[in-house]
This record gives structure tokens, C-alpha cells and sequence, in this order.
């Protein structure tokens, strides 16, 4: 079975599984068609966290996170006048982490050769692929940058100045030569593994490596008005590769959910689990919604003031059951409108001064003056907010599978945006930005440090009955993700099987909200105190208790809340099952 956020990486990856592949393979070469037609979500020189169970093995992460490049330090950026880390351009790059990631799955738990993993993406980028709006959408709203300043993405984009549209063939001829001659390159490599390994190295110092510092040393416009080069090196690119560790876990109720580290958002979903109370409210009802909108702003709050790869995170004492008895008790029957992080173990908290100044965003339809939701019908959330600079409110992909065996395997890949960076000429994907989710502040958890990686907001889930993975989800959506994973989950285990299993498809269409109420991981940083956005098929009952209770609620479109998909595994049948997302009409789910 395979879950993604789009039908035709679905469907290659599933190609993968028919012609005898494993979850592994699969993902890899879904992973890559996703580079080719959701351009504006992902790209090769992104990230990505990777969960994956082998059938009989240790769940494992794979981090696909690159660090901060050895020249990027708070002092250089102040230097340049900067505030906060750019949201565009090679200043927000960290050493790109995907494609090694990527390989190194493969390598070490795949079966397939290069080429065969490969083949689908060279083609959607060399023959063309009929894209999404969303595609044509983003490009639009960053035509005047892309005609002015960053043309060699005008000239993948806009080939004769028009922006790309469904129905009409999108090509990419620059990536698939890259992929091509990268084959060419390796074909006398040796096996299987020492192929791979010698792509990871042309990645490192090959032209690849090249073609990106030529590209970081470009003077270019980013969100800050000005134009800058990138701080990457040729010791940055050769220095680092993806690596596995152990996942961060907590059981509640018979599951063991598992998250990547506290360098992502992870431990946030299961702060959110290890606030709720032993009996659950009704679920759907007002007091269901209010709980975990209210729990969520304690465990992001802790987010600010605790998670980050520059500082030793209090990871145990945050997810101990004293620290969150007592922050259970800060929940009260009215919304909340402060950030209140913990004090682990006794520690004192130090937010951003973004944070503690309020950071708050501009008046938007849906809010009167006063913060108080108004009944406005706004965009879908779960699709990327991109301004007219290339400035990203955060999305991205994802990718679930589940074979015969019983591996299973999630992935959010992410970064390397269409807008984030100008198109590498000769290599036809850009570099990726995702230093903007690091403070230009010393001694704070997520500081932006040297050989440090940016807290990210991509958090793949595995799910554990009695030990055995039985569930693999997640969502693209930036801060929301594990707002709507969460909502996902207790939807899935709660309301009762269906036909035998998890209900996952019913988990998904499930109405769903967030809120902003902390600060966004994305430039410029903002948030919106009390805010909960929903959709329209929220009952009127509960949208009218929830603003009895002080929230400011925005009403959306009726399918505009995430962007889920899942697969499972019945540990006691073997019968796999998998969901995708309707909303957007791209997601796809496959299997036989």
C-alpha cells in the first residue's frame, strides 16, 4: 500500500512494490517523482526526516535535516543588518539533506539499483507531467521576481512566459540531464551499494556540489530587499551526511506513537497526547475541541522555550507524567491567550524576544480588532501562503508505505521550494531556506549555530500496538502538522474500527482545525493569540461554544484542513489498509 500527496508519486512507488520492490524502494522513487510535480512543496536539495520499521526490526529515524553551514552564525547575519534569518535566497540555506538521505535508505534497506528508482522521475521531468493549479498558482504569485531578479527560474516556470497550467505538459529537461549524466557518472561504480555511495560523493564534491556554491555565491534578492550570498562551502557540502538515530516514543493507551527528535516538532504531538486526561470529553464536542486546541498551545509554547539541536533539550522531564499533570492543570474552560511554557525540572524558560514582544500578525479578515473571530470564509490551509518575494508559510509533502513484508515507512520531504531559491541552472532545482526557522539570538535551543540543524516542522509518525508498527501517517501544513496528525489519530483509534481495521479513510475526512496561537517556524515569525481556524463542517453548535469560550474563530472551506495520508498493517491478519486526503484533489492511495 502507498499514501502520498500526489497521484502519480503514488502510483510509481506502487510500481516499485509490482515489480517487486520493497516499502524502501518504493519510497525512494516516489520520493523523487515528488521533486518533479510538487515543485513548489519539495526539491532534492530540501530535507527530509524519514520514520522507518523494517519488518522484524527497530523503528528507526533517518535524518535527512541538514545543518547550519560552518559561516553561518548570528554575528555574521547581524552584520548584515538582519533581524531574523531571510525566508528566501542561499542566506536561509542550510547544507541540503535529501537526496543523501534518500540514498542512504536506499543502500542500506532497499533492493532496487539507481537507475531503477530513478527512471520514474527522469521521465515526469524529461517528457513532462501535466501539474496541479497549485503550481501555476505559486508561480504567478512570484512572476514579477522570477522575470526581474531569479530568471533561471523564469525559465523552467514560465517557458514563453506563461505560467505552468493543468492540461499542459510541465518539463524539467535540466533535472532529468542531471539525474542522467549522475547514472552516466556512476555506471562503473561497482555493485549495487557502491553505485549509490558514488552518487552520494558526485552529490558531495561532483558537479552537483559544484553547480550549488556557484549558485549559494550569487549575489540574490531575498525577503530582506537586499541581495546576499549564501554561506556554504565545499567543506559544508562534503562534510555531512544523513544519519540514523533512535526515535523519541510515548505510549498512551496501548500505543506507542514514534517521532523523530526535538530538532523537529516531533515531541509536540506527544506532549499534546501526554496532556490529555485519562477520560477523553465526547469526541467532536466542543469540550473535545477545546481541550485539544488548548493542550496543543502548551505543548507548542514548550516548543519555543525547550526544542532546538543548539542546547540540550529536557526531552524526559518534558513527556514525564509530573511535569504534565501539572501543565494539565493550566487547562481552563476559556480560551487562552498567553504563551505558557514549562519549567522542566525546575529550569527557567527563555523565549525569543519575537516571542515575548507578541509577534502578533496583522488585522486579517476573520478577526476584528479585538482578535474575536468573525464568520469569514478563508483560503485552504493546507496549501502553502506564498507572497510576491517567495516568502512560504510552510507546506510541504508526504509519503507513507506498507508492503507484503511488513515494512513501513513515513516521510515528510520538504524544502528546496520553486520559491525559495532561484532554479540551478545547470541542475534544474534550487537550494532550500530552511535556516529561517533559527533565531539571530545567542544561547536560545533553536539559535541559528554552526554544524547545528534548524528545528523543522516536519514530523513523520509510526504508530505501535503491543510493539508491532501498525500505523504509518502524517501531513504537509508547517506548524499544523501534528495539530491535524493528532486530530488524525484519536479519530482513527478512538471512534471504533471499520470493516475489521482502522478506519483511516473516516480519520481523514474528519472535520479538522488549527490554530496559530505561538509563533510561526516561518518568516517573519508572526502568530495570532487565540486564534482557531476550522472548517465549515465543524458543527454550528460547537463553532458557537468555542467562541462562547473566547476563541476567535475563523470559519473555512469545507475541505481546506490538512493534507493527511496513512497507511496500516493489521498485525493480526497481515491485511494492509491506506487513506489519502481529498482535500485538493491530488492526494492518492494505492495498493492491492
Amino acid at each position: 500500500m502507498v499514501s502520498s500527496t500526489h497521484w502519480l508519486a503514488s502510483q510509481s512507488a506502487m510500481a516499485v512494490l509490482e515489480d517487486g520492490g520493497n516499502a524502501f524502494d518504493a519510497a525512494v522513487a516516489g520520493a523523487f517523482v515528488l521533486h518533479v510535480v510538487e515543485p513548489h512543496l519539495n526539491g532534492p536539495a530540501g530535507e527530509v526526516p524519514i520514520l522507518l520499521a523494517p519488518a522484524g526490526g527497530e523503528v528507526r529515524v533517518l535524518c535527512g535535516q541538514g545543518v547550519a553551514p560552518a559561516g553561518a552564525t548570528v554575528a555574521h547575519y547581524q552584520g548584515l543588518g538582519l533581524d531574523l534569518v531571510p525566508g528566501t535566497g542561499p542566506l536561509a540555506a542550510a547544507v541540503p539533506g535529501a537526496f543523501d538521505a534518500w540514498l542512504l535508505l536506499l543502500r542500506d534497506h532497499g533492493t532496487k539499483s539507481l537507475d531503477e528508482v530513478l527512471t520514474y522521475a527522469i521521465g515526469y521531468a524529461g517528457h513532462g507531467h501535466a501539474p496541479v493549479e497549485n503550481v501555476g498558482a505559486t508561480v504567478e504569485r512570484v512572476r514579477p521576481l522570477f522575470e526581474t531578479e531569479w530568471t533561471s527560474s523564469a525559465e523552467v516556470y514560465l517557458p514563453g512566459g506563461k505560467a505552468p497550467r493543468p492540461g499542459a505538459l510541465l518539463r524539467n529537461p535540466a533535472l532529468a540531464a542531471t539525474w542522467q549524466r549522475l547514472l552516466a557518472e556512476t555506471a562503473r561504480a561497482g555493485g549495487r551499494e557502491a553505485r549509490i555511495d558514488a552518487a552520494r560523493e558526485v552529490w558531495r564534491s561532483g558537479f552537483i556540489a559544484e553547480a550549488l556554491l556557484r549558485q549559494s555565491r550569487r549575489p540574490t534578492l531575498d525577503t530582506s530587499g537586499e541581495r546576499h550570498t549564501g554561506t556554504l562551502t565545499e567543506a559544508d557540502l562534503a562534510g555531512w551526511s544523513a544519519a540514523y538515530e533512535a526515535p523519541v516514543t510515548y505510549d498512551w493507551n496501548g500505543w506507542t506513537v514514534c517521532k523523530a527528535g526535538p530538532w523537529s516538532q516531533g515531541p509536540a504531538f506527544l506532549q499534546q497526547l501526554a496532556l490529555l486526561p485519562p477520560e477523553l470529553p465526547a469526541y467532536g464536542s466542543a469540550d473535545y475541541v477545546h481541550l485539544l486546541i488548548e493542550g496543543c498551545k502548551l505543548a507548542m509554547a514548550d516548543r519555543e522555550a525547550w526544542y532546538g539541536d543548539a542546547a540540550e533539550v529536557p526531552l524526559a522531564e518534558l513527556l514525564s507524567d509530573g511535569y504534565n499533570a501539572g501543565r494539565r492543570a493550566l487547562l481552563g474552560a476559556e480560551a487562552s491567550y498567553d504563551l505558557r511554557p514549562g519549567s522542566p525540572g525546575g529550569r527557567v524558560p527563555r523565549l525569543p524576544a519575537k516571542a515575548r514582544a507578541g509577534g502578533g500578525l496583522p488585522h486579517e479578515p476573520g478577526f476584528n480588532s479585538m482578535g474575536v473571530g468573525e464568520p469569514t470564509v478563508m483560503g485552504a490551509a493546507g496549501e502553502p501562503e506564498v507572497a510576491a518575494d517567495g516568502t512560504t508559510r510552510g507546506d510541504t509533502c508526504h509519503l507513507d508505505v506498507v508492503d507484503r513484508w511488513g515494512n513501513m515507512i513515513s516521510a515528510t520531504p520538504s524544502g528546496g521550494w520553486l520559491q525559495s531559491n532561484p532554479v540551478v541552472p545547470e541542475l534544474g532545482f534550487p537550494l532550500g531556506t530552511r535556516l529561517q526557522m533559527t533565531w539571530l539570538e545567542e544561547d536560545l535551543p533553536n539559535s541559528l549555530t554552526p554544524g547545528r540543524r534548524p528545528r523543522t516542522t516536519l514530523t513523520p509518525s509510526l504508530a505501535l500496538c503491543d510493539g508491532v508498527p501498525v500505523m504509518a501517517f502524517g501531513t504537509p501544513g508547517g506548524d499544523q502538522q501534528d495539530q491535524w496528525q493528532l486530530h488524525f489519530f484519536l479519530a482513527a483509534v478512538l471512534r471504533g474500527p471499520v470493516r475489521g481495521g482502522l478506519d483511516l479513510q473516516g480519520a481523514i475526512d474528519a472535520p479538522n482545525w488549527h490554530n496559530d496561537a505561538f509563533p510561526s517556524s516561518f518568516h517573519p515569525r508572526g502568530h495570532r493569540p487565540g486564534s482557531v481556524t476550522v472548517e465549515s463542517r465543524m458543527p454550528t453548535a460547537v463553532v458557537e461554544e468555542l467562541r462562547r469560550r473566547g476563541h476567535g474563530v475563523t470559519v473555512g472551506p469545507a475541505w481546506s484542513e490538512g493534507r493527511l495520508c496513512a497507511v496500516a498493517r493489521d498485525p493480526e491478519t497481515g491485511v494492509l489498509s491506506a487513506a489519502a486526503n481529498p482535500r485538493g484533489m491530488q492526494g492518492y492511495a494505492v495498493g492491492r
